[in-house]
């Protein structure tokens, strides 16, 4: 996927204000818009300027994506980091119909998920109406999720300044994770959005939970998979080993004959819920190396009393 530079689009710098980018937009979309312009491009282009103009005229958008393509040239390959966007505040729900919704892979790799607009419509200033919904990505441990907690957050919330330029103001919340809270639930801190207008209630913030990758585990729902090396001893007579869990030590049995990629599950380790996810533990038989005379000669002797051919089936299927 190529990376969009939207500033490219429009013709304009990356510093530019709202009134520049809003101005940009209208002049090349009055040149470009189909009604206008029957040339066999002109649809194709004047969706790349709406897309443009929906990501630049938008604080949150704009913010997010200045921060994701740091560095990054129009049309270089490009994959979004994971967790990118966490901690940035997005304003409005989905897009209405009287919208541009017809989007780019790039764009909804970005914001597929967020495409409502900050805009806020109504009447004018005295309008009575509740405040707008806001939504946040939050990336927190496993182990959060195993046990809950208590977080203190931090979150962007990018606005316009008064020369209408992107300007970022952060607030720190203190959020409960609840035990068993699985990854792309939301957590709803009510009022927390924003404020309504005439006396109606504030809008309410929805955080979405994504967890920071783990060293060992990965996790699928609330069911966790762990790799256990073994000893080649182990696999192949059986034996107890140690397994660290979340919740603890514990000790797990190694059926006699277990090769490499053999999955042993323990019901119930996985994460917290009304029916619980399950540890699936995944052996991987790992030999010890000949890095001593004894080690290789026991190797040897290995190699010439032990009727083994690991080929044989290859062979067979051949």
């Amino acid at each position: 996927m190529e990376f969009k530079d939207y500033y490219k689009v429009l013709g304009v710098e990356r510093t530019a204000g709202e009134d520049e980018i809003k101005k940009a937009f209208r002049k090349l979309a009055r040149k470009h818009h189909p009604d206008v312009n029957k040339a066999a491009g002109a649809a194709a282009r004047m969706q790349e300027l709406n897309e443009a103009y929906d990501v630049l005229r938008d604080p949150a958008k704009r913010a997010a994506y200045d921060q994701v393509g740091q560095g990054v040239q129009g049309g270089q390959e490009f994959r979004p980091p994971p967790g990118w966007d966490a901690g940035f505040e997005f304003s409005g729900g989905p897009q209405s119909a009287g919208d541009f919704v017809d989007h780019s892979d790039f764009f909804e790799a970005l914001f597929g998920a967020r495409q409502g607009s900050a805009r806020h419509r109504g009447a004018g200033p005295a309008a009575r109406s509740r405040g707008q919904d806001h939504h946040a990505k939050i990336v927190i441990p496993l182990v959060d999720a195993f046990h809950g907690a208590t977080r203190t957050l931090t979150l962007h919330s990018p606005g316009l300044d008064a020369s209408g330029h992107v300007a970022v103001s952060e607030r720190q919340l203190s959020v409960n994770i609840p035990k068993g809270i699985r990854a792309g639930q939301q957590i709803r801190l009510a009022g927390q959005g924003t404020p309504g207008r005439g006396g109606e209630p504030a809008g309410d913030l929805y955080l979405e939970v994504e967890f920071e990758p783990h060293p060992r585990y990965r996790v699928d729902g609330r069911d966790l998979y762990l790799t256990l090396p073994v000893a080649p001893w182990e696999a192949a007579l059986g034996a107890a080993v140690p397994v660290q869990t979340l919740d603890g030590r514990l000790e797990m049995n190694v059926p006699a004959g277990s090769q490499t990629g053999r999955k042993l599950r323990l019901k119930g380790r996985g994460i917290p819920g009304s029916t619980p996810g399950d540890l699936y533990v995944v052996l991987e038989v790992v030999l010890p190396p000949a890095d001593s005379d004894e080690a290789k000669a026991f190797y040897r002797k290995m190699a010439t009393e032990l009727a083994f051919e690991p080929r044989r089936d290859a062979e067979v299927a051949r």
